[in-house]
C-alpha cells in the first residue's frame, strides 16, 4: 500500500493543492490529513474543496475542534504570552472567515483514524494518541514513552503532526512513530519548502514492512505571502513564509529545536 499523509494545513491551500498533485504523481493510493486545517495563512475556506474533491480522509486537530465548536481559542497548548498573542490573532481571523457549513464539518471530524494494511496496525492522530494538542518533540520524547504509546494503543505505526517539524523513531519490534510534518509553514530551517510523508507497506517497503519518505514540497510561497499581506495578517507570519525561519511560536520549542533557527 502507498499512502500520503499531510499534517497542519494552516489555511495554506496552495501547498495543499501542490501536495495532492505530488502524491498522486508518485502513485499514492490513499490520502490522509491529520488535522489543523486552519491557522496562520489566508482564506480558510479555500482548503475544503481540495480535501473533499480528492477524497482526503481527515481527522480533527485542536484547531478544528475549536473552530467547529465555537470556542474562544485554538487549544494550541502554548503557555508563553507572546505565543498566545499571535495564536489569538490567527484564531480570530480563521474563525471569522470559515463558513458555518465548514465549521460543522470540522466539528464532526473524528479525533483519530485506524487502518490495518499489510498486517500493520496504523493509528493516525494529531498530537499524540493520548491528547490532541500534545507536543511530541524529537529531542525531548523518549523511545520508552513512544513504545508505551504503541503498546497502550495496540499500534505498529503511529502517525502524528502538531509540532510543525517532521521526524521519526524506530521502536521495539519494528514498530514506528512518525511525525509527518506540516503543509502550513516551513520548518524553521531557512528553507521555504513544506513537508509531508509518503508511506509504503508490504512488498514496496523495507525494514519492518514500513518505508517512510519525507517529501520536501515547493509551492507558490510568494503568492501566499502576498495574499497574507492582502488579508492584513501579521508581518511576522509573512516573514516565516518568505524566509523559512519561525518568528512566532518559538517559546514552545525545546532548546535543541530552537537553536536551529536565528531567533
Amino acid at each position: 500500500m502507498h499512502l500520503a499523509v499531510f499534517g497542519g494545513i494552516y489555511n495554506n491551500y496552495l501547498a495543499l493543492q501542490a501536495a495532492i498533485e505530488d502524491a498522486k504523481r508518485a502513485g499514492a493510493e490513499a490520502l490522509y490529513c491529520l488535522g489543523d486545517m486552519g491557522a496562520f495563512g489566508p482564506y480558510p475556506d479555500r482548503v475544503f474543496a481540495p480535501l473533499r474533491d480528492n477524497s482526503v480522509i481527515c481527522i480533527q486537530g485542536n484547531y478544528d475542534n475549536s473552530i467547529g465548536n465555537d470556542l474562544q481559542d485554538c487549544q494550541c497548548g502554548y503557555t508563553d504570552p507572546r505565543d498566545n498573542y499571535f495564536a489569538k490573532l490567527s484564531y480570530d481571523y480563521t474563525y471569522a472567515n470559515t463558513s458555518a457549513e465548514n465549521r460543522r464539518w470540522l466539528r464532526d471530524l473524528p479525533a483519530e483514524h485506524r487502518i490495518k494494511v499489510d498486517g500493520l496496525r496504523i493509528l493516525m492522530c494529531h498530537g499524540s494518541p493520548r491528547k490532541t494538542n500534545e507536543f511530541l518533540w524529537e529531542s525531548t520524547t523518549s523511545t520508552q514513552f513512544l513504545d508505551k504509546l504503541a503498546d497502550d494503543n495496540q499500534a505498529d505505526l503511529i502517525l502524528a503532526t502538531h509540532t510543525g517539524i517532521h521526524w521519526q523513531r524506530e521502536l521495539t519490534g519494528g514498530r514506528r512513530f512518525v511525525n509527518v510534518g506540516v503543509l502550513g509553514r516551513p520548518e524553521n530551517d531557512g528553507r521555504t519548502v513544506v513537508w509531508y510523508a509518503q508511506i509504503r507497506t508490504g512488498s514496496d517497503a523495507v525494514a519492518g514492512g514500513i518505508d517512510i519518505q519525507f517529501v520536501p514540497l515547493e509551492y507558490d510561497h510568494l503568492r501566499l505571502a502576498q495574499e497574507m499581506r492582502d488579508e492584513r495578517l501579521p508581518q511576522e507570519f509573512v516573514s516565516t513564509i518568505q524566509t523559512g525561519w519561525w518568528t512566532t511560536c518559538l517559546e514552545v520549542l525545546p532548546s535543541k529545536e530552537r537553536r536551529r533557527g536565528p531567533f
